[in-house]
């Protein structure tokens, strides 16, 4: 069964037997979303894959960062003849050196990197505009935005065992619970997140054309 806010609000409390004179709907909440963004940081999930198109501005060197954007996967550039390259990634101290270079200004980008929390850079400074494709990874959408919701979201609708387990470390680790069902819910959420991510990294990614079904080997029969 897929969980809303509130079933999973109540399965925490009844797991951890304290109601909400203690275990407030604010807390929950806090709880909640520390799990979340627990879970994302451990395992990549194909949920948070997300593509951006935009234009550069010839003459303008900065774009500006997607409000929801944990990190960049991959820059893809369309030039003025629909011919598709990827630029490639460089640090901060590449570009700065780069910029310095004379007779490199300005011209097709074949670079681009992080800038600061707000923009990221190309290189050479665009003279042209040009369509530009930003692969990232984005900011989870939480399952506590939306209190009323009966959709959930993709975590709490697929992989509750994950979601629950991860809320129960939480929960306990705030309540300074007993070491023994602390050490038993991380263990159970470790578990959860190896299957996670042997789905989302592993399965979720392969081809059975291409890279052949996954077999478990056999074991021989003990003598």
């Amino acid at each position: 069964m897929a969980y809303t806010l509130a079933n999973l609000q109540d399965d925490i409390r009844n797991y951890t037997e304290v109601d909400s004179n203690v275990l407030t709907t604010g807390i929950l909440n806090t709880i909640i979303k520390n799990s979340e963004n627990r879970i994302y940081r451990d395992a990549d999930s194909d949920d948070n894959r997300f593509y951006a198109t935009s234009n550069l501005a010839a003459g303008s060197r900065y774009v500006t960062i997607p409000s929801d954007l944990r990190f960049i996967r991959y820059v893809q550039l369309t030039d003025s003849n629909n011919k598709q390259t990827f630029l490639e990634k460089r640090d901060t101290s590449f570009m700065a050196e780069y910029y310095n270079t004379p007779n490199t200004a300005s011209g097709l980008p074949k670079y681009y990197g992080n800038w600061d929390a707000n923009y990221w850079v190309v290189a050479p400074t665009p003279n042209s505009t040009n369509l530009i494709t930003l692969a990232y990874t984005k900011q989870p959408d939480s399952i506590t935005a939306s209190p009323g919701s009966t959709q959930g979201t993709y975590t709490s609708n697929k992989y509750q065992d994950l979601l629950l387990y991860a809320c129960l470390v939480e929960a306990y680790g705030y309540l300074k619970g007993p070491a023994d069902m602390l050490q038993y819910y991380m263990q159970a959420y470790q578990k959860a997140l190896q299957s996670y991510s042997i789905e989302q990294q592993g399965r979720r990614r392969r081809d059975e054309y291409q890279d052949g079904v996954i077999r478990t080997p056999l074991k021989s029969p003990s003598p």
